[in-house]
């Protein structure tokens, strides 16, 4: 699969609810390799099917110095929340160009199944528990930018609309 096309908010698509993926197949697999291509050459951190117009609870993720720590999550299930909440500033490979402050968990728990079809947990701070739950926010067909308020959120569709044309 070559590289994949990022839909721009506000495109419709990306508020769609992803439906659970049936079987970890070639199919999955071809699709997760294409995902992680396109989130590297778009020098994101993550990446949601959603945002490529699949939808598919399929979530890859590489918050590594390197770029070589790629984590694939199918079915992903966050199981557990700190109580504890931090804004950190988010940005998405949808809304290009706009970073604004978001509170979240500061840890999470996730479930999910990997490459091979097993099911894996991985606990997570900082940065990747961001990450997490912003691209878990995608396969529900929410974009960060529902988190700010309804002036902001507009002023940065007229922008997004702007850049289209």
């Amino acid at each position: 699969m070559t590289q994949l096309t990022i839909l721009r908010y506000p495109d419709p698509r990306l508020h769609t609810v992803a439906k659970p993926v049936a079987e970890v197949d070639a199919r999955v697999r071809s699709l997760a390799d294409a995902m992680l291509k396109t989130m590297y050459e778009a020098e994101g951190i993550g990446l949601a099917a959603t945002q490529v117009n699949v939808h598919e609870r399929l979530v890859v993720i590489d918050v590594s110095e390197g770029r070589d720590q790629p984590l694939v999550l199918i079915n992903p299930e966050i199981v557990w929340t700190s109580p504890e909440k931090q804004v950190n500033d988010e940005g998405c490979l949808s809304v290009p160009g706009v970073y604004d402050g978001v509170e979240r968990a500061s840890a999470v728990r996730v479930q999910a199944l990997d490459l091979k079809g097993e099911q894996q947990t991985h606990s997570a701070e900082g940065l990747l528990a961001v990450c997490i739950q912003h691209e878990m926010d995608h396969l529900m067909g929410k974009v960060f930018v529902e988190y700010l308020s309804p002036l902001k959120r507009n002023r940065i569709k007229t922008k997004m609309i702007k850049q289209r044309k």
